[in-house]
Parts: C-alpha cells; structure tokens; sequence
C-alpha cells in the first residue's frame, strides 16, 4: 500500500476502537427484548437488535450498493479479503493471495473450508460467475465501475467486449486469478466491497431471483437469512457452515426497519433495540451519555443539479445557490450530531504522501457567502436573458433529517437570494430510481466511501458514470481523474486529484452540505461491532453479555 494510504487506515483504527463499548454488567442476569432471560454465561441466546431503517435495495451484491443494503450484505456474506479491526484488508475467503511481481495479477487461494450456507463448498468459479454478473451491461449494476481496473472489464461492461474477455479465471475449483491493467495498490481494499461477493452459481442460474427471499437465499457469510418480512424486519441466524463459525459470538441479529429517529431512539429506550442513531433534538442531552460513541465516517451529503434543466443549465446560478448555503448553520441548528461543514466534496481522513489532509490541501472551495451568492445569480441571469427565474423545486427522499435540511435550504435561499422554491417529498423506494432518470431538478443524495482513497469520491462524476446524476461532463475532470488512476508517482497524483476537485467545485454539478460522522447509542454489555470509516458494519466478532 503506498504511505498515505496506510497511515490513513492506521489512524482509522483509533475510531474503530471506539465502536467497542464494554459492559460493566458482564456475566449478570438480563433480559433481551423478545423477553427471554439469560446471561452471558447460562448458555440463553445472544440476540442483538439493530436498525436497517429501510428495506435493502437488494441483496444481489451486484445491485444492493448503498448502505442500507451492505450492512446486511456484509454479514451475510463474505470475499476474497475483508477489512479487521484497524480497518486494514486482511484474508477471508481467500486462505493466502500470491501477487506477482510486476504487481497485475493475483492468485486467490480459496479456503478448503469455506462454504455456502446449504454446505456447499465455494469455488473460484463461484467469484467468475458473481463479477461477470457484475459487470454484465444488463445487469445495470451501479458498481461496476470499481471493477474497470480488471483487463477488459470496462470494455464488457460498456457493451464492446466480451465476458470471456475479463481477466478473471478459475484456474481449479479453489484457485481464483485476476490480471488488473495497473498496479492498484488499493485493490485488496475495494474487493472488500459487497459488490465483489461471491454468489452461488448453481442456484442463481437455477432461480434469479434467489436473493429476494430468506427461503431461497444462500449465502456464505457469518450469518444466514433466517426470515425477511418485507418494509418490517429481517433476521440474521448464526452460519454454521461458515468457515470461522467458531469466532461468530451472536446466534441472531434482529433488524427493524424504522426510518425515523425519534421511533428508533423510543425503542432503543423501551430496550427494543441495542443500537440507535440520535435525533437532532436529543443530541445535547445525550452529549455525555456514556452510551453515545462518535466516530467519523468518510463521506458526504450533498445535493446534485440536473445541470440540463433550467435554471441550472447556468453555471453562475448553480454557484450562486451554492454559495447561499450556510453550512455551519446547518450542522449547529439542523443536525446538531457534531458533523464538520463540507467546503469541498472530498472528506477528512485522507493523508497525502507529504503527510497533509487532502481536505487541507484542497482548501475551502465553497462556502456561504451572500454577497457573492447574489452577484452570481444577477449575473447568470443577465446571461441568460432571464428578468424572472424560472421555478426551481428541491426533492428530497422521505425522512425526517432530509426534510429539515430541505426546509433550512428554502429558508436560506430566499434570505439569501430572495427566491422562492419549492420542495417535494418523495418515497424513498421511488426516490434512487426517479433520480437516476434526471427526473429532478435540485436533489437531495450522499456518497460513502466504497474504499479509502479520495479518487473514489471524486470518480463518481465523470462522464456517463451510473453515480454522476447531474448530467454534466467535463473533458478536463474526465482526463484528469484517467490520470489519476494511472499516475504511480504518489506525489504527483495528489496533485492532479486537487486539481480535479477544485474543477467540480468551479463547475458546480453539486453543493456539499457536512461531511458524516457515525453518532450512535449502544447498550453496555454490547460490544465488538465493527464500524469502519471506510466500509462497512461487521458484526463477526460482535458479542452481547
């Protein structure tokens, strides 16, 4: 890994260990919210109860790239590696992993025991059939794109290649091998993402559909899929086909599905729950709960134009809405869980190779300022022969949090521009897809890191990429990002990626709003979930006492 990366994922760690809460209470009597007694050493089962707030998208990893569905991914199934407990990729699935020395081509050794959860054994040609499908043109996966490091994977995945053209190849049934088109030294990182799951060939060629029911579904993780009601709950049970079963302390996760945070705080309170997020409204109350842990987490909320609607086809009206958020307000009065204001898209936690926060390094490309916000929209206006602008309306999917940042953005706009906007609630379930259709003009969305390494944020708006939803493309950013990833001088690609952030910042698809941060209330006596800042929730060694 080169330096910047490492000492990242070692300061990570720091967080990571704040995720593990210990109990002062081990070994007593207790009682868990179904209402069975026991203890942690009476042999009683230990049951944790988590929030998923949503249905998943899916659980075809292939197509569940988001966070309400990897959290459940995570568990249920596993990789060729997976990130421990300094948030650093270590071997899962795969036994030991051999690298050549031009540093393109891996060779997977697949553990002689890992297994499916119907006790069949996972095969290289298992991991062939799951990344195919990945990158296959009719599967639309919104991660594909992390794959184009694989030789011909972009090219089958953009339609002018073939399947057999991935250089992707089960050599035996326990030796998995990929030849990348450039050294990535992230590589084992990214393939810790859900997408790069393995899925059992046989029964998804026999029922495609096998990943929308607990009944059908087979997976190769920690936990199984026990049972799934559909917009209620899901249950995790305990593998035991699982190739470390032994290292697996929980025998169920129960996961509800309430997506409101007063609800969740109410039931984490009832002791219906073990974990909860904190409503705004509570966060100064519980500031100095011994319950609450605070860990950072890389990502950003933001909002994307449709820079192909008006008036947003303007590049000075799209700075000038901009430059009327205050984002300070937003995370004192708004959402008060302690997140840092985003003056650029790419979050902290990223060190260069000189040691700099990429953040730093960057600068403040956007902030609140009304003078300016004003002059921008005057002048975009003057541009466009506009006396009257045309209507904007701001969409925001369904939630409590997403509707108050939607309402401080009507109020900051009209304050600060002396513009009146609309807002329009939509469903969730409807909302990602409406999104992805242009259907909106100013909208709501957020991105988490799928591995630790700024160009990851930033690869999300080239042209045509599934997770740019601006309909904007820029030459310039699309080069500099291609070089980006080629470039092998570490100094030198930090460079070029500063350089495109601040591209994106001029040209103002987007607006940042706060960086995220990971605020949550667990229950003593639980312990060892893992919370990764760049990952995913691992409740391998998760323990309840």
């Amino acid at each position: 890994m080169k330096k910047w990366l490492v000492l990242f994922l070692m300061a990570m760690f720091v967080f990571v260990l704040a995720a593990c809460t210990a109990s002062d209470d081990a070994g007593e009597d207790t009682t868990d919210a179904s209402g069975e007694e026991g203890t942690a050493d009476s042999g009683g089962e230990k049951i944790l109860y988590m929030n998923n707030a949503e249905e998943p998208t899916s659980f075809d990893p292939s197509i569940g790239f988001n966070a309400v569905s990897w959290s459940a991914l995570n568990n249920l199934m596993e990789g060729l590696t997976r990130l421990d407990d300094s948030s650093q990729p270590v071997e899962a699935t795969a036994e030991s992993i051999d690298v050549s020395e031009d540093e393109l081509t891996y060779t997977f050794n697949i553990r002689e025991d890992a297994n499916w959860s119907n006790g069949e054994p996972v095969t290289a040609s298992d991991f062939v059939f799951a990344w195919q499908h990945m990158l296959n043109p009719e599967t639309a996966s919104p991660a594909a794109f992390l794959a184009y490091f694989i030789e011909g994977a972009e090219a089958y995945n953009n339609g002018e290649g073939s399947a057999e053209d991935i250089a992707i190849s089960a050599e035996d049934d326990k030796t998995f091998v990929v030849t990348l088109t450039e050294p990535t030294e992230a590589f084992l990182n990214i393939i810790t993402n859900p997408s790069f799951f393995p899925v059992h060939e046989a029964t998804a060629t026999e029922n495609p559909q096998w990943h929308t029911e607990a009944d059908s579904f087979v997976g190769n993780g920690p936990f199984n899929l026990a049972s799934w009601s559909h917009d209620e709950e899901f249950v995790f049970e305990k593998n035991a086909e699982y190739w470390d079963a032994d290292n697996v302390n929980l025998d169920q996760v129960h996961w509800a599905m309430v997506n409101d945070p007063n609800t969740e705080y109410q039931m984490y309170e009832a002791g219906e729950l073990d974990v909860s997020s904190v409503p705004s409204e509570m966060s100064e109350q519980l500031q100095d709960s011994p319950e609450l842990m605070v860990m950072d987490q890389a990502g950003t909320y933001f909002y994307r134009y449709n820079v192909e609607d008006e008036p947003f086809t303007n590049k000075k009206v799209r700075q000038a809405f901009a430059y009327a958020v205050n984002q300070d307000d937003i995370v004192e009065y708004v959402t008060k869980n302690g997140e840092k204001p985003a003056y650029g898209f790419v979050s902290y936690g990223f060190e260069g190779p000189n040691g700099q926060e990429f953040r730093d390094e960057s600068g403040e490309l956007v902030k609140f300022d009304a003078e300016q916000a004003k002059q921008l929209l005057e002048e975009g206006m003057q541009e466009e022969g506009w006396d009257e602008l045309p209507p904007v309306t701001i969409t925001y999917s369904t939630s409590d949090t997403h509707q108050n940042i939607a309402e401080t953005l009507q109020d900051q706009f009209k304050t600060a521009l002396d513009v009146d906007v609309e807002l329009q609630n939509v469903e969730a379930s409807v909302f990602l897809s409406e999104q992805k259709e242009f259907k909106y003009q100013l909208s709501r969305s957020s991105f988490i890191h799928d591995y630790a390494d700024p160009v990851n944020a930033l690869e999300s708006f080239i042209t045509d990429s599934s997770m740019n939803r601006t309909q904007w493309s820029n030459e310039e950013f699309d080069q500099l990002i291609a070089e980006a990833k080629a470039e092998t001088d570490s100094a030198a690609r930090w460079e070029t990626l500063i350089e495109a952030e601040k591209i994106l910042m001029d040209e103002m698809p987007i607006f940042p709003i706060h960086f995220y941060n990971q605020v949550q209330l667990q229950k003593e006596g639980v312990e060892g979930i893992l919370r990764h800042p760049v990952g995913y929730i691992d409740l391998k060694a998760a323990d309840k006492n």
